[in-house]
C-alpha cells in the first residue's frame, strides 16, 4: 500500500514536471507580487525577479532529473539487450 502511496509523487512525463513547474511559478509570482507591496521599490522588484528566477532553477533541474533517468533506463535496457544478443 505504501508503494502506490509513493508512486504518486514521483514524476514520470514532461507533461506532470510542466504542470508541477506551472503550479510553482505560480505561487512564486504570486509571493512576488507580494514582496512588491511589503517592500516597495527596487528591494521588492529585486525579490520578486529572485522569486522568478527560482523557479527557472527549479524547473531546469526537473526536467534534467527527467532526461538523465531516461537516459539512464535506456543504457539499461541495451546492456540487457546486448548481453541477451551474446
Amino acid at each position: 500500500m505504501l508503494r502506490k502511496v509513493q508512486r504518486l509523487f514521483v514524476i514520470k512525463t514532461r507533461v506532470e514536471a510542466y504542470l508541477i513547474i506551472f503550479a510553482l511559478a505560480l505561487g512564486a509570482m504570486t509571493r512576488g507580487a507580494h514582496y512588491t507591496l511589503e517592500y516597495p521599490g527596487t528591494g521588492g522588484y529585486l525579490l520578486f525577479a529572485a522569486t522568478g528566477g527560482a523557479v527557472f532553477l527549479g524547473g531546469a533541474k526537473i526536467l534534467d532529473a527527467l532526461r538523465y533517468e531516461r537516459d539512464a533506463k535506456d543504457a539499461e535496457a541495451e546492456k540487457l539487450q546486448r548481453t541477451a544478443s551474446e
